[in-house]
This record gives C-alpha cells, sequence and structure tokens, in this order.
C-alpha cells in the first residue's frame, strides 16, 4: 500500500510500504477514508522533532474496518470508525480514569514501527479500547465524515483546554492561538456556555473561523501589547479562563498576563524550544492554575460524537484545503507557509 513517510526535515515522501494486517487477535486493520496533517506533524517537519528517516507520520483518521482478530468483540468488517491519535487498551487503571493517553500499552500513530495515519491502511492494536464506531450511514455524507474527523484530535484537544480553563456557563474565555485547536477551543468554550470568548489571532480568514465558531471578540495585536488589549476590553481585568493552543514561550507569557487573578489556564500546545516563558513567581502571587497536557480524546469522543451527528456544533471549517495521497507533500508544505490552516487527506 502507499503511505506518507519522512525522510528528513523539508522531506516527506508517499511510497510503497509494506501492507498492514492482524498481528495480535485484539487487532483490527482499518482501510482509511479521511485524515489530514496536524500543526504538530510540522515539527517534524522542520526538524524541531527527530525522527527516524522512512518513519511514517499522521495520527488523524478515520475509516473502515476491514479485518478484525479473533478477540475483538466490538467491531466487525465493514464498520465505520474513528481513531483517536494515540491507541489503548481500555483496561488498565489510567483508562479506567479517562487518562488514555498514559495506558502503559499505549502509543502514538507514526511511532516507530506502528503504521500512520496518513496512508490507505493501519493496523489498529487493542481495537475494542481505541476506537469508537460511526453511524455507517455517514460513510455517504462527504461534509459529515470532514466533521468527524476532528474527533480524531482537533475537537478533543479544544475541549480539553477549555475543561483545563475551567470553562463553565457565563465564563469569559481567552483563547490564544489561531490554529486549528485554537479555533475548535473556541468552538469548545462556547459550546460549555462561555459568555463572552476574545480570540487571540491575527489572520483574517481564521478569526472569521473564530467568530462563526463563537468569538465575540477577536484582538490581533501580539506579546504585551496583546496582554494590554485584552485587558482593556475587559476593564482592566484578565479573563477567568485561558486557553493556551500554541506552546511557544511568547504564548505561555502572553497566556500568563491576560489570565484575570484566581483564574486558570488551559494548555495544550505543544510545548516546543527550550523553555515555555512559566513565571511560577507570578502565578503563585495571583492564584493562576494550570492544567492541561497530551488530550485525551478517546475519553471525550462519546461526549462530543452526538452534538456533530445532530449539528449542535461542526468543526469541518478548519480543513481548508484537500488533497489527495500524492499531494500530501504539497500540503505540508501549504501548512509550513500558513497558506493552509489544516489539511484533509482523501486516500
Amino acid at each position: 500500500m502507499r503511505a506518507t513517510v519522512i525522510h528528513a526535515p523539508h522531506d516527506i515522501r508517499v511510497q510503497e510500504v509494506p501492507d498492514p494486517s492482524v498481528q495480535q487477535p485484539t487487532d483490527v486493520v482499518l482501510r482509511v477514508l479521511r485524515a489530514c496533517i496536524c500543526g504538530s506533524d510540522l515539527w517534524a517537519y522542520r526538524g524541531e522533532a527527530a525522527r527516524q528517516p522512512g518513519q511514517r507520520i499522521g495520527h488523524e483518521f478515520l475509516g473502515i474496518v476491514e479485518e478484525a482478530g479473533s478477540e475483538v468483540a466490538g467491531f466487525a468488517v465493514g464498520d465505520l470508525v474513528v481513531a483517536p491519535f494515540v491507541w489503548s487498551d481500555g483496561t488498565c487503571a489510567h483508562c479506567a480514569e479517562g487518562l488514555t493517553t498514559s495506558c502503559p500499552q499505549g502509543g502514538f500513530w507514526g511511532s516507530v514501527g506502528s503504521d500512520g495515519g496518513q496512508g490507505e491502511a493501519v493496523r489498529v492494536p487493542f481495537a475494542d479500547g481505541t476506537l469508537i464506531r460511526l453511524p455507517a450511514a455517514a460513510a455517504a455524507d462527504d461534509h459529515l465524515l470532514t466533521a468527524l474527523l476532528a474527533l480524531s484530535d482537533v475537537l478533543g484537544t479544544g475541549h480539553h483546554a477549555a475543561v483545563g480553563a475551567g470553562v463553565k456557563p457565563g465564563s469569559t474565555v481567552a483563547v490564544v492561538g489561531d490554529g486549528a485547536v485554537g479555533l475548535c477551543g473556541v468552538m469548545a468554550a462556547k459550546r460549555l456556555g462561555a459568555e463572552r470568548i476574545i480570540a487571540l489571532g491575527r489572520h483574517r480568514a481564521r478569526t472569521d473561523i473564530a467568530r462563526t465558531f463563537g468569538a465575540t471578540d477577536v484582538v490581533a495585536e501580539r506579546g504585551e501589547a496583546a496582554v494590554e488589549a485584552v485587558r482593556e476590553l475587559l476593564g482592566g481585568e484578565g479573563a477567568q479562563a485561558v486557553i493556551e493552543a500554541v506552546g511557544t514561550e511568547q504564548s505561555m507569557r502572553t497566556a500568563v498576563g491576560i489570565t484575570r487573578d484566581g483564574g486558570s489556564i488551559g494548555y495544550v500546545g505543544v510545548p516546543h524550544g527550550s523553555g515555555t516563558g512559566l513565571d511560577l513567581g507570578v502565578m503563585f502571587d495571583r492564584n493562576i492554575a494550570l492544567r492541561g497536557g497530551v488530550a485525551p480524546v478517546r475519553t471525550y469522543i462519546p461526549e462530543l460524537l452526538p452534538d456533530i451527528l445532530s449539528g449542535t456544533i461542526d468543526p469541518s471549517p478548519v480543513f481548508d484545503l484537500t488533497v489527495g495521497l500524492d499531494d500530501v507533500p504539497a500540503g505540508y508544505k501549504a501548512m509550513d507557509e500558513r497558506t493552509a490552516l489544516k489539511v484533509l487527506i482523501k486516500p
């Protein structure tokens, strides 16, 4: 089959790889219908996250079960399913607590020795603990499939940030980051009942999506100017809940600066660089809480799925460029150059 592999920074190729097969009785083999490129994939693309030459890449996908191991109880050939970006056994103490990303037997798609999502098929370990079944009719609905793909990572990650930030009905929320995760953080905050949502971003196409998703205000400034602008909007105070969806030192400094004393930051931006700009003394003095990390999206999918199926939420606008498998390298280039927000792949 064909799949996406990374050989070196800026060297993404689509090439022939071995077909996946059932190796353990708890496996299934999935034919990929939709996949996408994540902003976190760009750190490998840019050489800021180490990868072995020829390593598979991609961790967001949904598809059809083509083969199931003898011990798979919850799925059958022909089922339409979505995969969270980490597989998990569903039986350990961490999985029972909802922290599926800490499952000792879990792993990330595209890690050494595993299949990546940006290909024609994937071997899924621990299928019963990992996959979520989708309505069969969705396979014939292109728009709905695109919206459902967001469950694999970006929507659940935005939701995790909103939960970490303590968003509740009536909250005032500020969102640092106008990428797909930040925009889904806006959507998640609105879904959880936030009354005012300030989106920080300077790209008009992205802030227009933010407004569609529920943002009431947009701040285009960065750094100290952004802190001043947010505080001016809020009468000199910061926001009760802040979502940090970038992961740089400046973004974290901005998040702390726009948080109201006693407020909370939900952080899901993958940290990169030598530091995150956290000043624990400032956070201590101002009673600012920090919660977040790798989003256990497998736990959130059952909660979010019904709202997509009912049309209550529609995250599909975050996908603004669609490519076939052969054009995945061009999709990476487009996201790296910020001419695309998030690239949808149709294998």
